[in-house]
């Protein structure tokens, strides 16, 4: 059976079409983008009323039946909808109204309709992670405030190289968070334009103000080309393209617990409720779940370039490659990124340092070459690269002989310093000095050490930063609200059949 939606096509979609790519479509459509859809029916409803095309005694039925569209009673129907969602709701509306009202739904375009819903999804979805993150940052705080002033070492090359604190790596990867965080922000603020009022690619022909329309939709303001309203979907890839980036800190943040929390490491311990077993070994504990983390922080990435390759080669303009099959993984790519941060908080908010395991290693290897040279080189004058070759052949010797770098051996050291022509009397208050693990901490004066003192004025710093971002999001979280809510009251009254010019969009 033929529709009368177009004089152009005289059939409907075929099965094929229908089951494998018209139908899952509109499924996605109707669980998560149906509620823009309707909000937006409401505005340009609002606008027709503001034009004086529909009068409030028509647009009453039509804000009526609105309200009654559900995802229960929006279907598909290839005979009476061709199994789209904009059709399929217009359908339905028309269905409940009394009297058939001429212009409702001229001038209009599905492009831009289209195109707005998916940024009011995008935008929510976007808002709700940036909270996650938020959340995540507060719980790595917490933990590295606990290990501020725990020593631990520090690894470069996969050699262990400095003395640094659990503390100090942490609000490092926290450091790193924020920076996510204010770049998330910025990116909500640079995709919050409306894209209504851009018509099929070029504009629409009534005086719609889209000034109005993007602020009763909670834009903040219009997207200035029709073309690039209808067209671009930027905001898609710089979202999936920040997330594939993050992804890559997170892998390597996880790489680093995974490592840590290995039989031969032994840094770390999560409970049991993180924890797994083997089904051959009984001795063995796993972690399974970070490597759950970093397994799914791959799909980012992937996901992006999904993304990527699906807009690469299309033309700048409306079509369904780039609005709807470029974004087939988008709900997965958000999906997967709030369990890859929820997963993460739950390991943050439950791990705990074997503090008597890491002073162990602290105590074992010689940390304190690097300190022993400077010191050569501060007390006594000799030439620093020779200090460092002093400094080097005396840990030689000392693990030739069995020596512990603390207390060590002056006599050693003091060869080591008579062969290179210095005579170095003090060598046991230099090896003192050197390898105390816990002086080592505190021997460290630039900013954004690992000095403990310097390591808490960074986590300070980083707290009123956050705290800052999160009234950001919070402000952003807000507005929404306000203008539904606004937004609500304004279709009661114009339900209550109130005169006024309280169901204008000055209203809202």
């Amino acid at each position: 059976m033929s529709v009368k939606l177009t004089g152009r096509i005289a059939s409907t979609p075929s099965r094929l079409l229908h089951d494998e790519v018209l139908e899952p479509q509109f499924k996605y459509e109707v669980d998560h983008l149906l509620p823009g859809y309707i909000q937006i029916e409401f505005a340009m409803l609002l606008e027709y009323v503001r034009m004086g095309l529909i009068t409030r005694q028509d647009a009453l039925p039509i804000a009526q039946a609105l309200q009654a569209a559900t995802p229960e009673t929006i279907a598909p129907d290839p005979g009476q909808n061709m199994s789209d969602i904009s059709f399929a709701l217009e359908r339905y509306i028309e269905g409940l109204l009394p009297r058939p009202v001429p212009c409702w739904h001229m001038d209009r375009s599905r492009n831009d309709v289209q195109a707005c819903a998916q940024v009011m999804f995008g935008r929510a979805q976007w808002l709700e992670m940036t909270g996650e993150l938020g959340q995540l940052i507060q719980s790595m705080d917490k933990l590295a405030v606990q290990y501020r002033s725990v020593p631990m070492p520090g690894y470069t090359h996969y050699q262990s190289a400095q003395l640094i604190t659990p503390g100090f790596y942490l609000s490092s990867i926290n450091n790193e968070f924020l920076q996510a965080l204010n770049r998330w922000i910025q990116i909500y603020d640079d995709m919050n334009q409306c894209p209504l009022g851009a018509g099929a690619m070029a504009g629409v022909e009534l005086p719609w103000d889209r000034q109005r329309l993007s602020k009763l939709l909670g834009f903040r303001q219009p997207r200035m080309s029709a073309l690039s309203a209808v067209a671009s979907r930027e905001w898609v890839l710089r979202m999936a393209g920040e997330l594939s980036t993050f992804s890559v800190l997170i892998s390597r943040f996880t790489t680093d617990l995974i490592q840590w929390g290995s039989s031969e490491m032994n840094f770390l311990q999560l409970p049991d409720e993180l924890s797994g077993i083997s089904s051959a070994m009984p001795q063995k504990r796993n972690f399974p779940i970070l490597e759950r983390i970093r397994g799914k922080s791959a799909h980012l990435t992937g996901f992006y370039m999904d993304m990527v390759l699906a807009q690469r080669n299309t033309a700048f303009t409306n079509l369904v490659e780039t609005s709807k099959e470029a974004g087939t993984h988008l709900l997965s790519l958000f999906q997967q990124t709030k369990t890859l941060l929820r997963l993460l908080k739950a390991v943050i908010d439950h791990l705990q340092f074997n503090q008597d395991r890491l002073l162990h290693i602290c105590k074992r290897d010689f940390f304190g070459g690097f300190t022993l040279a400077n010191l050569l080189t501060l007390e006594h004058e000799i030439p620093y690269r020779t200090a460092q070759v002093i400094a080097g052949r005396y840990i030689v010797r000392a693990l030739e002989h069995g020596v512990s770098p603390e207390p060590g051996d002056p006599r050693l050291l003091y060869e080591a310093c008579a062969e290179a022509g210095f005579q170095v009397p003090d060598t046991a208050s230099l090896l003192a000095a050197s390898f105390d693990v816990q002086g080592g901490l505190y021997a460290k004066k630039s900013t954004g050490s690992t000095n403990p003192e310097d390591v808490h004025h960074m986590l300070t710093a980083q707290r009123e930063h956050a705290e800052k971002l999160q009234r950001e999001w919070q402000d952003r979280q807000g507005q929404l609200q306000a203008i539904e809510e606004r937004r609500e009251r304004v279709m009661k009254r114009l339900l209550s059949g109130k005169q006024g010019k309280d169901v204008s969009v000055d209203a809202v």
